[in-house]
């Protein structure tokens, strides 16, 4: 079954602070939620599905309906794959939809890594089945995404200086975004003179630590013709998981060469007709290898395809990222999808800032990896389109 033209995301809200030391993780969690359905131009009373992942504290999606009185649930999902995980639920939300299991959907992420805790609950990561073969090597976020890179490097002649113009085109964006936690447009020799975190990684190859969360709500078409908003129809959505394979894999390439395509396949639609791209961008190199996997360039040509600006709204082939990203803007409980989706709706309903606004937007793609790129990790694809 299909769930093109099947549900429609008819609410999206960015929680605005990148700092909150004065609330929990609970009641950003339901800021979030109603900030979402004050977009739709809903009420909680109107949710009958709820979709969360590892950061929703508690017994997860049972804590938090209870918190937020959501009393007329009949469909959640808890599906976990990292950051990821919201994009993943927007296809399950409308998989839920299109089975007649609810008709609104919420979706919910917030975190604290910032200024408290936050992450992912249960921390079992050392009860993993992987974990006595790996932990002893000190793996760590940053060494395993600079493994990635240092690899495309190595197999394609990627620079440095290729992957700092994925900073740039972020950094542009971020200067007319007013909740952005980095404002400041920077230089390629700013990037790279950066200071080093995890070779051949600099600081400002890696995206920003911040609270905050966001929500977004996904209905049937039905609830979407009643409701007084810009409407996005989700036309495509596919998922895949990408393991270590017992040390033979490819560290150059990504889920996205899975998902991708199936996503894509749904929507009827290739790369081509994309008009702006969110892209999940953890590091540098995570987009790089991405927007290949996804087809928007042939495998190894990433570093030269995002040389010069091409990812800068205005000037390039492909517009991406245009509220800042994860490496300017915002990172919430270090799990960005749910923001990618967001800015990719402000896109389909010309709500983006007009300096960073695309002409006559009508599809577009969110998309993310969830998990490490150098070991195991969840891709989710999600395309929408402006009805």
């Amino acid at each position: 079954m299909s769930i093109k033209g099947k549900a429609y995301v008819m609410g999206a809200f960015e929680h605005p602070t990148r700092e909150a030391p004065d609330k929990s993780t609970p009641q950003l969690h339901a800021e979030c939620a109603r900030g979402a359905l004050a977009d739709a131009g809903l009420s909680k009373d109107d949710i009958d599905g709820y979709f969360c992942a590892g950061d929703a504290p508690g017994f997860g999606a049972m804590s938090m309906a209870d918190y937020m009185g959501l009393k007329n649930l009949r469909h959640m999902d808890s599906t976990e794959t990292g950051g990821s995980s919201y994009i993943l639920h927007v296809g399950h939300a409308a998989e839920a939809i299109a089975a007649g299991k609810c008709s609104v959907a919420l979706i919910t992420l917030a975190g604290k890594p910032r200024t408290g805790s936050g992450g992912p609950r249960g921390g079992g990561f050392a009860a993993a089945p992987e974990a006595a073969f790996e932990m002893p090597y000190g793996g760590t976020t940053h060494n395993q995404y600079a493994m990635c890179a240092t690899r495309h490097m190595h197999e394609y002649g990627t620079t440095s200086e290729q992957l700092a113009w994925i900073k740039v085109a972020a950094s542009h964006h971020a200067q007319w975004n007013p909740h952005a936690f980095l404002k400041d447009v920077v230089t390629v020799e700013d990037v790279i003179n950066s200071p080093m975190i995890a070779t051949p990684l600099h600081r400002l190859d890696c995206c920003v630590v911040t609270d905050g969360g966001g929500a977004l709500i996904v209905t049937s078409p039905e609830v979407a013709k009643q409701l007084k908003r810009p409407k996005v129809k989700v036309i495509g959505a596919a998922e895949a998981p990408k393991g270590t394979y017992g040390g033979k894999v490819d560290l150059t390439f990504s889920g996205a060469a899975w998902s991708g395509p199936k996503a894509f396949a749904e929507a009827g639609i290739t790369p081509k007709d994309i008009k702006y791209a969110s892209i999940y961008d953890s590091f540098t190199i995570t987009v790089l290898m991405q927007l290949e996997d996804l087809g928007f360039c042939a495998k190894g040509a990433g570093g030269k395809f995002v040389a010069d600006g091409n990812l800068i709204s205005g000037v390039g082939k492909l517009p991406f990222n245009t509220d800042g990203g994860g490496l300017c803007n915002n990172h919430p409980t270090n799990r960005g999808g749910i923001t990618k989706v967001i800015e990719a709706v402000r896109q389909l309903r010309g709500e983006a800032h007009p300096k960073v606004q695309v002409a006559n937007c009508d599809l577009a793609i969110a998309h993310g990896t969830g998990g490490s790129l150098g070991t195991r990790h969840g891709a989710a694809t999600l395309i929408m389109e402006r009805e």
